[in-house]
């Protein structure tokens, strides 16, 4: 009765958040006294996933399952899940995997729970604290279903090591057809910078930049900082920034480790998409813009002239600490 993960992978790599779902998941495995299995699809490396407690890994290789489907992945992770009698499913809280687990959820007739933030309060019965309310609060949500289904919100655990043998086994679940009444035509990705889904930096700018022209100084300080460049919804709207760096309730949740919003008032359809950050640094002129209610640091002044410096403050740093 192993606990299962979903061990997701992009392009055959496994990125943080596929590592630090093997450290939760191994705790309860630990506490349940039972062992942690990962299906894999498509993924390289499958052994690296033991340095984080995964003891066997069942690995699906299909041409066919090239790219992602939830409705196909969902039966896989299914299959996968009855084979090994596994009683408590864990996913990650990236976009595939959130799409993919209330179908598995569905097909194992559990009870699914989102937005997990710490272990399990209880194994009997399930117990589980989750953000709710744009995570403006937190609730308490028992599992009463034989089988549980649950995610975990980004960097809500971190990664910690606990070396397992992570025996690879091949894996052949049976993929129906009617799993693929939907092809996939093309995937465009953004390259050669740090994405937001994978970011534990974010540095966003907002309307208060005055226009696409003076984008330079924010993505030099997210350069410095190794940061994902984001933006507020008015700021993609108006074209100076694509849509893949608008983050907010509407555009892409953020929950990084360090959120820096310049120029940013901070409307609540923003602040509800980034409240899952740790910890939020707001820069703005306006001394009474909302982003500084909920903000941990607020710097009131002109962004002009305090990101330049501060870029450059934290250029000196990292060069006297090299």
């Amino acid at each position: 009765m192993s606990i299962l993960i979903y061990a997701e992978s992009v392009e055959g790599k496994f990125k943080k958040t596929t590592f630090e779902l093997a450290s939760y998941a191994k705790k309860i495995a630990t506490e349940a006294g039972t062992t942690l299995t990962a299906v894999t699809v498509n993924a390289e490396d499958e052994s690296a996933l033991g340095q984080y407690g995964v003891d066997k890994v069942l690995s699906v290789k299909s041409d066919k399952l090239k790219a992602f489907n939830a409705k196909a992945y969902s039966d896989v992770i299914k299959q996968a899940a009855e084979k090994e009698g596994s009683k408590i499913v864990v996913f990650t809280s990236t976009t595939d995997s959130l799409y993919t687990a209330p179908l598995v959820a569905v097909e194992l007739e559990a009870g699914f729970a989102s937005n997990v933030v710490a272990l399990p309060e209880s194994l009997s019965p399930f117990t589980v604290k989750r953000t709710a309310f744009s995570n403006k609060a937190f609730n308490i949500t028992e599992i009463s279903t034989d089988v549980k289904v649950i995610a975990i919100g980004k960097n809500s655990f971190g990664l910690e090591e606990a070396q397992a043998d992570a025996a690879v086994e091949e894996f052949s679940p049976s993929l129906n057809d009617n799993d693929f009444t939907i092809s996939v035509e093309n995937v465009e990705k953004v390259t050669g910078k740090v994405t937001i889904a994978d970011a534990e930096i974010v540095v966003s700018g907002g309307r208060g930049l005055k226009g696409p022209e003076n984008w330079g100084m924010i993505e030099e300080l997210a350069g410095v900082l190794g940061a994902a460049t984001a933006c507020s919804k008015p700021v993609s709207d108006l074209g100076w920034r694509p849509h893949s760096e608008h983050v907010g309730q509407t555009g892409k949740p953020v929950a990084s480790n360090l959120y820096i919003a310049v120029g940013i008032s901070g409307a609540i359809q923003h602040i509800a998409g980034i409240n899952a950050s740790k910890v939020k640094v707001v820069i703005n002129s306006d001394p009474e813009a909302p982003f500084f209610k909920v903000a941990d640091y607020g710097v009131v002044g002109d962004a002009f002239e305090i990101v330049p410096k501060l870029t450059e403050k934290l250029k000196e740093f990292k060069a006297n600490n090299s």
